[in-house]
């Protein structure tokens, strides 16, 4: 896979039949073929219409089935739905291309992302280990009062639940910025292995052009 700089590479001269439009679509076994023509097998199932640069400039929806043939609304639908699917696809391409020029600098971006997040984890993991000291603290002057035979006064109690409330919402945060760091890995690596389509792009009219 190319991992060059991908505006580079779209400065390249390349000839007429590189030029012309590639095609994305899912073959019979799952994968996402990219191609200058897309087999007749495969035409009814949807495809996508990519242009010099891999950004999706028209979506084809699949063909309507017998019963949604004869709804003129599923019909309707399917052309909303595809229309929708292009926009989101063409911004995100274009999203892509605008921000980063090679995958290293989306790895890049994600690592300076997650290391926020990490050091946040990590703020938040000191600050409970110093709210359980000082629950041990209280926990243990209140010990001692009844070990002397007196009564745990109220505001050792009242600190006590305190604190304890304050670890709770402590171990929220922290499972919520965990829970953010497995989405922000998963929306990177989204990003990635859509980058990679748009260099698997390039890549092929590289070649169409030396032939």
């Amino acid at each position: 896979m190319y991992r060059g700089a991908l505006a580079a590479c779209l400065l390249l001269p390349v000839a007429s039949a590189a030029n012309s439009e590639l095609y994305r679509y899912t073959n019979a076994e799952g994968n996402v073929v990219i191609d200058h023509r897309v087999p007749p097998e495969y035409v009814s199932a949807g495809y996508e219409v990519l242009n010099e640069r891999g950004v999706v400039m028209r979506v084809v929806p699949r063909e309507l089935t017998e019963e949604e043939l004869a709804n003129r609304s599923a019909q309707e639908r399917l052309e909303a739905e595809a229309l929708e699917e292009q926009k989101r696809l063409r911004e995100w391409d274009e999203s892509l291309l605008l921000r980063y020029s090679s995958i290293e600098d989306i790895e890049a971006a994600r690592e300076r992302e997650l290391r926020d997040l990490q050091i946040r984890v990590s703020i938040l993991k000191s600050n409970k280990r110093s709210l359980r000291q000082q629950v041990e603290t209280y926990q243990a002057q209140a010990a001692d009062q009844e070990r002397l035979g007196r009564s745990v006064d109220a505001a050792h109690l009242t600190a006590i639940a305190d604190l304890q409330g304050e670890i709770e919402s402590t171990d929220r945060s922290i499972a919520d910025r965990e829970e953010e760091i497995d989405a922000v890995r998963a929306s990177f690596q989204k990003d990635i292995d859509r980058f990679e389509q748009l260099l698997e792009v390039v890549e092929l009219r590289r070649s169409l052009a030396s032939q």
